[in-house]
C-alpha cells in the first residue's frame, strides 16, 4: 500500500530510540490497577528486570508510582497491513520498520505483518523480506490475505490477481516464508480449499476462513479440515440468514474458531460486536486492526496494490466502487472504544487484545499477560483508558515521564 506522492499526511516521523526502563537496574511500577489472567489487582505492582517481568522484588529497584493508572499487557495484532504511511506489502525494509514502530507507539508490541493479494512471485519475494524481519524479532510472522479468496467477496483486493487455493501455490508461499508464515486467509469453498487447509494444518500454519462466499455446510467442512480463525468476522462474507446461515453461524458456534473483530466503529455495528462476544465468548475473540498505510498517519490518497484508496475522516475506501479498504485503526483506540463505548469489561478486552491472539500464535509463554518470566511488554493507560506509556522488552517505546 504505497503512499501516493502529494498525499496529505506524508511527513516522516522523527526516528525514535527506545529508552531503557530501568536505568542501571530493575524497576517497580507500583500502585496501578494491574490486569492479570486471574483478574485485576488494585494497587498492584509489576517488577521489570532487564527484558523480563520478574517474580521477586529485587534490592535497589527504582520505584515508579503509577497510582490511578491501568497496567495491561502489550497488545498483540495478528492482522495488520501497515501504518505510518508504510505498507507491509510493498514497502522497503526501512518503511516496514516505520510501520511497525508506528503501531508500537500505540501499544502493539507483537505484530504479524499481513500482505494483500498480488502476483505469486511478488508475494514470495515479500515473504523473503518479511521473514528476515521476523528472524530479527521485529515481527511475529507473516499473514497472507489473498490471493486465495473469492471474487464474490474480494473487498479491496484486485480481482485479476485472485486465484484458487491450489495446495502447490499455498506451499510456495509457506516455503518462501522460511518457517515464519503464521496465517493464510482462504475462501475454503474454492477448488483446492479443503486440501489447502489440511496442508496448512500439517505445517502448523493457521488456516483462516475469510473473503468467502461459503455456505454453512462448506464452512463446517473447512473447520473439520483444520481451519481455526475467522478473518474479520462479518466483513467480506455472506450475512447471517435465517434459512441460509452461511459462514457466520458456523464460525461463531464452533469452539475451535477464534474470530477476528475490527472494532473501529466502521466495520461493525456495536450490536454485531456484542453478538460475537455473546456467542463466541471472550476467550475466542481477537481484536485486530486490519490497518493500512494511513494508520497513525493521516487522510489522503494511497495505493492498495493496483487499487487507489481515499482515506477521509480516518475511513479508507476504494476510489472506484467505495468498498472499505482496511482500516486506520490502532489497538489503543480499539481498547478504549471497547471499554468506554461497547461496555466490555477491561478483563475481556485485555483477553481479546493480548492473551487470545498470543495463544493463537503459540506465543503465550512469552507474551500476552503480565506474568513473571514473560517479556516485559506492557501498556500504561490513564484512568480514562488513554495511552500513557508503552514498554517493549524492558524499554520504553513511549516514556510516560513518571518519577
Amino acid at each position: 500500500m504505497a503512499n501516493v506522492p502529494g498525499a496529505r499526511g506524508t511527513a516522516r516521523p522523527a526516528p525514535h530510540h527506545p529508552q531503557p526502563a530501568t536505568g542501571e537496574g530493575p524497576v517497580i511500577l507500583t500502585g496501578a490497577n494491574v490486569v492479570m489472567p486471574t483478574g485485576t489487582v488494585g494497587g498492584g505492582q509489576v517488577v521489570v528486570e532487564g527484558t523480563r517481568i520478574a517474580g521477586a522484588t529485587p534490592e535497589n529497584a527504582h520505584l515508579i508510582d503509577v497510582t490511578g493508572h491501568w497496567l495491561v499487557p502489550g497488545f498483540v495484532d495478528i492482522h495488520n497491513h501497515g501504518g505510518g504511511g508504510a505498507s507491509f506489502t510493498s514497502g522497503t525494509v526501512d518503511e516496514v520498520l516505520k510501520g511497525i514502530h508506528t503501531h508500537r507507539l500505540h501499544g502493539t508490541t507483537t505484530l504479524v505483518a499481513s500482505t494483500v493479494t498480488g502476483d505469486m512471485d511478488f508475494l514470495a519475494q515479500r515473504a523473503g523480506l518479511l521473514s528476515e524481519l521476523a528472524e530479527q524479532g521485529e515481527i511475529a510472522g507473516i499473514h497472507f490475505e489473498g490471493p486465495f479468496i473469492s471474487p464474490c467477496r474480494k473487498g479491496a483486493h484486485s480481482e485479476e490477481l485472485l486465484r484458487d487455493p491450489d495446495p502447490a501455490d499455498v506451499r510456495k508461499l509457506i516455503d518462501a516464508a522460511r518457517g515464519k508464515a503464521k496465517m493464510v486467509t482462504l475462501a475454503t469453498e474454492l477448488p483446492g480449499g479443503i486440501d489447502s487447509v489440511r496442508l496448512l494444518a500439517e505445517h502448523d500454519v493457521i488456516a483462516a476462513i475469510g473473503h468467502t462466499d461459503a455456505t454453512y455446510e462448506q464452512t463446517v467442512e473447512a473447520i473439520e479440515a483444520g481451519a481455526t480463525v475467522a478473518t474479520h468476522l462479518f466483513n467480506a462474507m455472506p450475512a447471517l440468514g435465517h434459512r441460509a446461515p452461511g459462514p457466520i453461524a458456523a464460525l461463531l458456534e464452533d469452539e475451535r474458531i477464534t474470530v477476528e473483530l475490527i472494532n473501529d466503529g466502521t466495520h461493525l455495528h456495536p450490536a454485531s460486536l456484542q453478538l460475537a462476544f455473546h456467542h463466541a465468548g471472550a476467550a475466542r475473540v481477537a481484536f485486530i486492526t486490519d490497518a493500512m498505510d494511513a494508520a497513525g498517519f493521516g487522510d489522503g490518497r494511497y495505493m492498495l496494490g493496483p487499487l487507489e484508496v481515499e482515506v477521509a475522516d480516518g475511513v479508507a475506501r476504494l476510489v472506484e466502487g467505495g468498498s472499505i479498504a482496511g482500516s486506520t485503526l490502532t489497538l489503543d483506540r480499539a481498547f478504549k472504544r471497547a471499554v468506554t463505548l461497547d461496555g466490555l469489561s477491561v478483563e475481556d478486552t485485555v483477553a481479546a487484545l493480548c492473551a487470545n491472539p498470543a495463544r493463537l500464535l503459540g506465543m503465550y509463554d512469552t507474551v500476552g499477560s503480565l506474568e513473571p518470566g514473560k517479556d516485559a511488554d506492557l501498556v500504561l493507560l490513564d484512568a480514562d483508558f488513554g495511552l500513557k506509556g508503552v514498554m517493549r522488552r524492558g524499554e520504553w517505546v513511549v516514556d510516560p515521564q513518571l518519577g
